[in-house]
């Protein structure tokens, strides 16, 4: 692309940088905001940079949050004994989204890779571990995408809260193998939700 100005051409290459915009989106972009209000622009680029600066994430569940607890761990009207575990913040609003869960969350913040050099290490379980040490949980739910670095996470996982009082299972597998969590529908979601399974299950069967 050549541009006739170099403050429109900086602005295209920034929102390029967003994943899933292209130079053209992006320009079409840049060129709406062109089309607004200065103070309309303003506030928006106010607003981006306020939720960079400000936001948090729960200290307990590692969830975004505007405090030190988001507003899920914090509702008392929720299941405080039943824990999802999810691979990021995306999976928790998609399972939100269903309305059929009412318990609180854990994000572990990805899934064991190796190839993608992530271990247990860069994740949030030992946290996760720590909780159900000194919280009263009675169910642990993995809603995790069902690929191999999901099934490995969860055994993982599985394996090292061996011997605690705790009720392991699974979304079931009403998803299809490889798929992505976030991009199940919503009735699909909230039927695997609602028909999870003991891990052992398909660990034994190997899926």
């Amino acid at each position: 692309m050549i541009f006739s100005s170099s403050l429109l051409e900086n602005a295209v290459n920034e929102f390029a940088k967003l994943p899933g915009i292209g130079k053209k989106t992006a320009l079409r972009l840049v060129l709406h905001l062109i089309k607004q209000d200065a103070e309309e622009v303003s506030q928006f680029s106010n607003i981006i940079a306020k939720m960079r600066n400000e936001i948090k994430f729960c200290s307990r569940c590692y969830n975004i949050s505007d405090k030190e607890l988001c507003n899920i761990c914090s509702n008392t009207m929720r299941k405080q004994e039943m824990i999802c575990v999810v691979e990021n913040i995306r999976d928790v609003i998609a399972i939100e989204s269903t309305q059929q869960f009412n318990g609180i969350y854990h994000v572990l913040g990805g899934i064991i890779s190796p190839l993608d050099g992530i271990g247990p290490g860069q994740l949030t379980i030992d946290a996760l571990v720590d909780r159900i040490e000194k919280e009263d949980i009675e169910e642990i739910i993995f809603a995790l995408s069902p690929t191999i670095q999901g099934d490995t996470t969860i055994y993982y996982i599985s394996k090292k809260l061996k011997g605690q009082p705790v009720k392991i299972t699974s979304i079931a597998r009403g998803i299809a193998f490889g798929g992505e969590l976030e991009y199940a529908d919503e009735m699909t979601l909230a039927k695997s939700i609602s028909n999870r399974i003991p891990v052992e299950n398909f660990i034994v069967s190997g899926n």
